[in-house]
């Protein structure tokens, strides 16, 4: 079970226990609202900018009506979200998303996505996967191939590890070197290039904070990187804040998507989750380019803050995707990721 943040209060407003579990307290319930709104939240960004994918910057309300590369139904959710449930499925069993044996699974359900319901799939992304085969060691191929396409082109920087990272942040939420060593090697599977797995190492401890301490701080887990490399990522993130997220185009790069994320959240700041929540993903969808995956990227950082009870009831009924999911699923499978993940 989770671990208690901050003092137990009495037992007074206690809800009874369930499936085993001992009574939380409202600290508790805070939490796991948080944790129930990554995968929501990212979902939600994630449908609301399937539409406008690589459409320009634009002004008035993104809706969810479908369309889209997939083409998607109205609400529904695509390979941003379809990865991260992935990665959230190996999470919600208690694995070490270090391990070999969950990052094998992780890798086995990347495989088994790509033939069985993957609707829509990034270049680098489908260039290392179409080559495996699921079963033991897959994790191990898919970095070599990994490595391998790095090799020849130099160019493995995509936004496609970054945006399925955000329930990597529920995995370890007491202990941060090991959320940063699950992000890099979950990015590993399909993105080589440092910068790729510097930011899911960023925004993934970004995640862990928001869920933890009701915050939100990206600068904060530059400690986690590699002394050359933080200073760099000090500039890049100070300058997205409070910026407009349009500027940060193309944002398929990882540097850019996060910047772009970033700066939707920050130019959109608000004390009330049910207002800045919304807004920000607007604001995140307006950017233009690739409008699905900065807004999911941004989703799982705003629902790690503000938790799926700021999610606008219409969305998050509307909200739905590969496997055959609802948003109350996920909002049941990122409870599930963190309370295993603090067993």
């Amino acid at each position: 079970m989770l671990r208690p943040v901050g003092p137990w209060p009495g037992h007074r407003h206690t809800p009874p226990a369930t499936d085993g579990d001992p009574p939380v307290d409202d600290a508790q319930t805070a939490l796991l609202d948080r944790a129930a709104g990554v995968l929501l939240a990212q979902a939600v960004g994630d449908a609301l900018g399937v539409p406008y994918e690589f459409a320009p910057p634009f002004d008035g309300p993104a809706r969810m009506v479908g369309g889209g590369l997939g083409p998607y139904a109205p609400g529904e959710w695509s390979d941003d979200t379809q990865m991260s449930v992935c990665v959230a499925r190996v999470a919600a069993t208690g694995t070490d998303l270090t391990s070999d044996a969950a990052l094998d699974a992780v890798a086995d359900g990347f495989l088994a996505w790509l033939t069985g319901g993957a609707s829509d799939v990034g270049a680098q992304t489908r260039q290392v996967l179409t080559t495996e085969t699921p079963g033991p060691g897959s994790a191990a191929n898919l970095r070599a191939r990994s490595a391998q396409l790095h090799d020849l082109t130099g160019r493995t920087a995509g936004n496609g590890a970054l945006m399925r990272t955000g329930v990597v942040g529920l995995t370890a939420l007491h202990d941060r070197e090991r959320t940063a060593a699950a992000a890099r090697a979950v990015a590993l599977l399909t993105h080589a290039d440092d910068l790729a797995g510097d930011s899911c190492v960023l925004w993934s401890e970004a995640v862990r904070v928001a869920v933890l301490d009701a915050r939100l701080d990206l600068l904060g887990g530059l400690d986690l990187l590699p002394p050359d490399r933080r200073d760099a990522w000090q500039t890049r993130i100070e300058d997205a804040t409070g910026a407009d997220p349009a500027l940060f185009a193309p944002n398929g790069f990882t540097v850019t998507a996060l910047q772009a994320a970033w700066a939707a959240i920050t130019t959109t700041t608000a004390h009330d989750g049910t207002r800045h929540l919304p807004d920000a993903l607007q604001a995140a969808v307006h950017a233009g380019d690739d409008t699905d995956t900065v807004a999911a990227i941004a989703g799982a950082l705003l629902g790690a803050r503000w938790g799926a009870s700021a999610v606008p009831s219409d969305w998050r009924t509307a909200v739905h995707g590969w496997p055959g999911l609802t948003g109350e699923d996920l909002v049941d499978l990122g409870r599930r990721a963190a309370r295993a993940g603090c067993a």
